[in-house]
């Protein structure tokens, strides 16, 4: 008669390989729009099909005119033309090609350039002060009461908001493709690079038991117990958290014991999945300390 035979045990994964690591971003970070929208301008400004032609102050526009290529022997009929003065010559970029007048991608319209900097100017803002709590809901309220006002309010028989936008249609911003390329693609091989590189090197380490914490750049690991420790996540800024963070947040953490030590981790991306499996993690060691 066979006895019956139990099934071999499941290995569980050794405790130091369990860790969840939290990497604390720079500011930089929320500067994604200013490169993403930047490069979209260039692209844009690019398949525009337009150029930049620069020319003296007192040149003239003539309006149907008639031109006559002496080089050539060819004449334009009911051309519209810019006239140099007389003596100054028509700039061009390259030396062997005399015919080609510019070389700068320009757009026909300058609404690319005021969506780039009004963006430009929104993160300036938005990672430079701080409104936690209440202060985001207030500045929501108010734009949303100015809104109504303006829209309510009358001058001449147009609302405030038609004239507002009447004279920001007169604003023309322009800049060339070159120019939306070359800061964007700067800004964003160094926003890669910090992202990649730099902000990696300052994070903590949940284990079960353990906290390895590293604060600076070519700094050390530094160890702490995690009994009795306290997490905290702090994600109150609307703006900066949610609208660029993409749900980011601050995480506080707090130790205990004779040396008692006080973390702040900013911008801390996925910090609410984070944060509760640091709780899951301290919940099961804790249980498990109890029952040994």
């Amino acid at each position: 008669m066979s006895t019956p035979t139990s099934a071999p045990p499941v290995p569980r994964p050794a405790e130091d390989e369990a860790e969840i690591k939290i990497v604390s971003h720079s500011n930089l970070f929320y500067w994604w729009p200013v490169w993403a929208v930047g490069l979209l301008m260039g692209l844009l400004t690019y398949i525009d099909n337009h150029y930049l032609i620069v020319v003296p102050s007192d040149s003239k526009a003539a309006r149907e005119a008639r031109v006559e290529v002496e080089k050539s022997g060819t004449t334009y009929e009911g051309r519209d033309a810019i006239v140099l003065p007389k003596g100054t010559p028509l700039p061009t970029p390259y030396a062997d090609k005399p015919d080609v007048p510019s070389k700068m991608h320009m757009a026909s319209r300058g609404t690319y350039g005021v969506i780039f900097l009004i963006t430009l100017l929104l993160v300036i803002v938005i990672t430079n002060v701080p409104l936690r709590g209440m202060w985001s809901v207030v500045v929501i309220v108010t734009v949303i009461l100015l809104s109504i006002i303006l829209g309510l309010a009358h001058w001449d028989g147009r609302s405030w908001w038609e004239i507002i936008i009447e004279k920001l249609a007169l604003l023309d911003i322009r800049i060339n493709a070159a120019g939306y390329f070359f800061v964007s693609g700067i800004l964003f091989a160094i926003w890669l690079i910090t992202f990649l590189f730099f902000d990696q090197q300052m994070y903590i380490i949940f284990t079960p038991g353990q906290l390895k914490v590293r604060t600076e750049i070519g700094g050390g690991e530094k160890a702490y117990d995690t009994s009795g420790m306290t997490v905290e996540k702090q994600r109150s800024d609307l703006f900066r958290h949610w609208i660029l963070g993409l749900g980011s947040g601050d995480l506080v953490v707090n130790t205990t014991g004779a040396g008692v030590h006080h973390f702040d981790l900013p911008n801390v991306l996925f910090i609410g999945k984070k944060v509760a499996a640091i709780e899951d993690m301290l919940r099961e060691k804790a249980v498990v300390k109890g029952r040994s």
